[in-house]
């Protein structure tokens, strides 16, 4: 019974440090909070959340964190050091532009001081945008520009239509991040310059960034041009025979940001 009994506790025990030892990602709900009208006729949110099963979700890339280990967590409301402590990523994804929200949250000052803080102690902010068309930049730059990258409104990998998905294609060699994804897709994208020691991640066929990343105190920024692993391009709906590889490059993505959480 004592056997019985210490084994149990052990058992406890151990579940208690795995839990305790998981890291958390938080998805934010604040900047990009866009919203439809369900089937019920009643107002709900949508688009790059981690619940959300349809194509405009993040339900693969949040089991893609699962799988190695992460919590997923979302913040409904503006970042502040005390609010970000527990998280150890941190996603913005697509803000909010007045054709999306009426009324927007953007990116201020005291957001900027806040998670500039949340980093420089340790914190891993993962920064996606989208072509000037489709994403608040103005306000997105302001943050980006603390570590020396920034989204410009250049356009890359216009795909014109389905029958052109060739045009977003992204080969990859000798990557340090994505080390089993060989071809992505990456569509309608901006471009990324970089500057005081922010380093570029990947390139496209013409030379542009589309992924870069920045070193800012104990922690780590990271840029993408793009939201472009939400479930519809994580071979949702991607021609098999073409070959892209979304899927291995969410988990490879997702792994190296496990390197550098803290």
């Amino acid at each position: 019974m004592k056997i019985l009994f210490k084994a149990c506790i052990l058992s406890v025990l151990i579940c208690s440090s795995i839990l305790a030892s998981a890291q958390t990602v938080t998805l934010d709900y604040f900047f990009n909070r866009e919203t439809r009208k369900n089937k019920a006729g009643e107002v709900a949110r949508f688009h790059y959340l981690w619940n959300e099963q349809a194509m405009t979700g993040f339900s693969i890339l949040g089991n893609v964190f699962k799988k190695e280990g992460f919590k997923l967590d979302s913040l409904e409301t503006a970042p502040t050091v005390s609010n970000l402590k527990g998280s150890a990523v941190y996603l913005i994804v697509d803000p909010d532009r007045p054709k999306e929200n009426p009324r927007p949250n953007y990116i201020e000052a005291d957001h900027i001081a806040a998670i500039s803080t949340w980093v420089k102690q340790g914190g891993v902010l993962v920064m996606f945008a989208n072509d000037s068309a489709n994403v608040e930049l103005p306000h997105f730059n302001k943050l980006a520009d603390v570590f020396g990258m920034h989204f410009t409104n250049e356009m890359q990998n216009h795909v014109i239509d389905d029958a052109h998905f060739e045009d977003g294609g992204i080969l990859i060699r000798n990557n340090p991040v994505f080390k089993t994804a060989k071809k992505i897709f990456m569509k309608d994208v901006c471009s990324i310059d970089t500057k005081n020691g922010a380093k570029p991640v990947l390139k496209n066929a013409s030379g542009a960034t589309v992924i870069a990343t920045s070193r800012f105190g104990k922690g780590n920024v990271i840029a993408i041009a793009d939201p472009w692993l939400y479930d519809e391009y994580v071979n949702g709906r991607l021609p098999k025979e073409m070959g892209f590889e979304n899927d291995k490059a969410a988990v490879d993505l997702v792994k190296w940001l496990k390197t550098l959480a803290r």
